[in-house]
C-alpha cells in the first residue's frame, strides 16, 4: 500500500480509519445516551463535577529525543541533527521545534519515563487509550472501552445539550466504546476546524428544527430522506419522550450549535493557535470543554508520527504547528481561569529508537516515551523520570501509560477500580493497573 494511502506503517488507510469513526457516529443514539446518564445521576446521588480533559493524540508515535528530552552529549547517530534549547524553568531543556512549549514549561509537566512492552501500533494505541493491550494484534476494533467512552457513560456531559466526548477531526484510533455499546462512542466533526466556513455536518444537518416539528413524523422524514433509515431505526419518528426531545434539541438547537462556532472566536486568538489544522483543531477543542464537553481528543496528525524516515523535514512539517498551538492552549487555559477544570495530555503510543536508521528515521520503541501534561491542578514546571544517556529506557521513575489514565481518571472524578460487565458478563475493571503518579499531586 503506498504511503499517499496509508497513515501508518502497518497499512491502516486514513480511509478506513475514517469510515471506522463515521460508522461509529451512525450508530450513536442520543436519546439512550441521555436516559443513561439522567440514570446514572440518579444512582450517584450528587452533582457532578465540571472537570474536563483534552486528549492529544499524537499518533504514530513521537521521538522523545526531538522533542521533550533531547541528549546533547549522546553520540550523534543517537542525538539526532537538532539542538537541545533551556526552557523557562532551570536546568531543562527541549529540543529546538518544541521552542514554544519551553517558554511555558512553568505551566507543564513532562514524564520521560513513561514505558511498556509493545511495539505495534494497534496493540499499543489500544493500550494508551484504555489502559489495557490489544488481544488481537491484527483488530481495528477496541476490545475495551476507552477513556472517553468511559467519561460519557460516567459522567456525561458537563452542560444539557452538549454532547459529552467529542473528536476531532475524527476518532481516535482505539477511541471508541467496545462492550459498552456504541451510544457512547465520539462525536466527531469529520473535519477539520481551519476549513473555511467549517461547520459540522451532524449539527448542521438538522438546522432549523425544533421539537414541536419532530411531532410531525411526515413532515421530518421528508426533510430528510438521506437519513431516513438512521431515523426510523433509532425510533425517532414514534418515540417523542423527554429524552428524545432533548436528544434533538443538542442537535437542532442553539446549545451544540454555539459550542461548535469556532467563528465566535477573536482574530487574534485564532492567530495565536494558527491558522492550520493543529491550531484550529486544538482551538476548538478548548472552546468544546468551556462549552459543557467533558472529553475532546485531537488527533494531532499530518503528517504522521511515524517517521521511520526522513524525521527531521517531516517533524518541521508537524513538530513546529503542534508546538504553537499546545503552547497556545496551555496559556489560554490559565489565562481564562479554567486551567485546573481542564487536564491537558499529549501522547502517542510508544517513542523512537534510541539510534537513527539508515533512512534517517526512527523506528517504533515502546519501552521509554515522554508525555506531556498541563493544567487539572497538578504539580507543573517539573520533569518526572529520566531515561538513560542515549534515551532508551527508563533509568528514573518509570512509569507506564495507564499510571497516565488513572491521573485523568483521578481529574474526572471517576474511581477506575469501578467495574462493568463486558459482552461474557464477566466484570471489567476500568483500569487494572490504577496506581497514579505521586509527583503530580
Amino acid at each position: 500500500m503506498s504511503r499517499r494511502t496509508s497513515e501508518f506503517c502497518d497499512g491502516i488507510s486514513r480511509r478506513s480509519v475514517i469510515k471506522a469513526g463515521l460508522t461509529g457516529l451512525m450508530g450513536l443514539s442520543l436519546p439512550e445516551i441521555l436516559r443513561l446518564k439522567a440514570q446514572a445521576a440518579s444512582t450517584n446521588g450528587r452533582a457532578q463535577d465540571d472537570t474536563a480533559i483534552i486528549f492529544l493524540e499524537l499518533a504514530g508515535g513521537p521521538t522523545q529525543h526531538e522533542t521533550y528530552d533531547p541528549k546533547p552529549n549522546a553520540p550523534s547517530d543517537y542525538r539526532g541533527p537538532l539542538n537541545p534549547i533551556s526552557t523557562s524553568v532551570p536546568g531543562v531543556q527541549f529540543s529546538e521545534f518544541m521552542k514554544e512549549q519551553a517558554q511555558v514549561m512553568d505551566k507543564l509537566a513532562v514524564i520521560r519515563s513513561i514505558h511498556h512492552n509493545s511495539g505495534s501500533h494497534r496493540t499499543s494505541s489500544h493500550l494508551t487509550q484504555t489502559g489495557y493491550y490489544l488481544r488481537d494484534r491484527q483488530s481495528n476494533e477496541n476490545e475495551m472501552p476507552s477513556i472517553g467512552c468511559i467519561t460519557s457513560k460516567v459522567r456525561g456531559s458537563n452542560e444539557q445539550g452538549i454532547p459529552a466526548y467529542v473528536s476531532l477531526p475524527r476518532d481516535m484510533r482505539f477511541g471508541r466504546a467496545a462492550w459498552l455499546g456504541k451510544g457512547y462512542n465520539p462525536f466527531i466533526t469529520a473535519r477539520d476546524a481551519d476549513r473555511k466556513n467549517f461547520e459540522v455536518p451532524n449539527l448542521t444537518l438538522l438546522r432549523g428544527l425544533t421539537s414541536e416539528r419532530l411531532k410531525d413524523r411526515k413532515q421530518l422524514l421528508k426533510g430528510f430522506d438521506a437519513t431516513r433509515e438512521i431515523i426510523d431505526n433509532n425510533g425517532v419518528g414514534d418515540a417523542m419522550d423527554q429524552f428524545t426531545r432533548e436528544a434533538f434539541e443538542m442537535v437542532a438547537g442553539d446549545a451544540a450549535r454555539n459550542a461548535f462556532d469556532i467563528s465566535q472566536e477573536d482574530e487574534a486568538t485564532r492567530d495565536r493557535y494558527g491558522r492550520n489544522s493543529f491550531g484550529q483543531n486544538i482551538l476548538l477543542a478548548r472552546r468544546l470543554v468551556e462549552h459543557g464537553v467533558t472529553v475532546a481528543s485531537v488527533r494531532v496528525t499530518g503528517p504522521s508520527w511515524d517517521d521511520h524516515r526522513d524525521l527531521v523535514k517531516r517533524m518541521k512539517q508537524k513538530a513546529i504547528p503542534y508546538d504553537r498551538a499546545f503552547a497556545a492552549l496551555v496559556e489560554d487555559l490559565h489565562a481564562r481561569g479554567i486551567d485546573k477544570k481542564v487536564m491537558v495530555v499529549a501522547m502517542g503510543e510508544f517513542g523512537r529508537t534510541p539510534k537513527f536508521n539508515k533512512n534517517a528515521g526512527r523506528d517504533h520503541w515502546g519501552r521509554v516515551m515522554s508525555v506531556a501534561l498541563a493544567g487539572g491542578g497538578i504539580r507543573t514546571g517539573q520533569v518526572i523520570g529520566a531515561s538513560d544517556a542515549e534515551g532508551g529506557t527508563p533509568v528514573d521513575a518509570p512509569y507506564r501509560p495507564e499510571n497516565v489514565l488513572a491521573m485523568l481518571y483521578r481529574h474526572l472524578g471517576i474511581d477506575p477500580s469501578t467495574t462493568f460487565l463486558d459482552h461474557s458478563g464477566r466484570p471489567r475493571y476500568i483500569l487494572e493497573r490504577r496506581e497514579l503518579i505521586s509527583e503530580l499531586i
